[in-house]
């Protein structure tokens, strides 16, 4: 039986101190999008009584929207609360579980790779051609695409990182560990939504 922490770190300190720093900006990140998605809706609804227009306020939304998805990933994928193949992989113990999670994980980092690859290609060729929206102000889409492209990258990190950690003999940090009692069960059903 070895006596490494399973959850312990590959990387040294101030690498798994600046990783887990990245993700948790992403979730703050995410966070005030949606703080800006809630004050355009509101300047949008309580403009229409009053005749005050947002130009191109539909607009804002919905990039601040893709930012807000987009940047959170990786903080919620580190939290152990985005939706994985859970029921699959918790049927199995020891050694085959291992290998299932290293599996699920090769994909899904191969799966991220590939899309933040192809989301910074995509900002970089709109940022190399001056593209700009077609609403009301015109916006060079590069700027609304960061948002969509980072938090792909930042995701594609927290897998590589995570994808490393098992490989090399660590349990996988998004797992919670078992509840203990019943109230722990019946806390956890209703954080799910289940």
């Amino acid at each position: 039986m070895s006596s490494v922490d399973p959850r312990h770190s590959i990387f040294p300190d101030w690498l798994r101190k600046g990783l887990d720093g990245l993700y948790l900006f992403s979730g703050y990140l995410a966070g005030l999008f949606l703080v800006a998605i809630f004050l355009l809706m509101m300047a949008l609804s309580a403009g229409r009584p009053l005749d005050i227009d947002v130009p191109a306020g539909d607009d804002f939304a919905s990039w601040c929207m893709a930012a807000s998805a987009f940047l959170g990933l990786a903080h919620t994928f580190r939290s152990g609360e985005m939706i994985r193949v859970g029921l699959l992989v918790e049927r199995f113990k020891g050694p085959v579980r291992r290998v299932i999670e290293i599996v699920a994980l090769a994909i899904g980092t191969i799966a991220t790779l590939y899309f933040a690859w192809f989301a910074f290609d995509m900002t970089r060729t709109s940022y190399m051609f001056n593209d700009l929206s077609q609403g009301v102000i015109a916006v060079p889409l590069w700027i609304p695409q960061l948002g969509f492209c980072g938090g792909l990258i930042i995701l594609a990190i927290a897998f590589v990182d995570e994808l490393l950690h098992v490989l090399f003999g660590g349990s996988p940090r998004y797992e919670k560990p078992e509840p203990q009692t019943a109230e722990e069960v019946v806390e956890r059903a209703i954080q799910s939504g289940a």
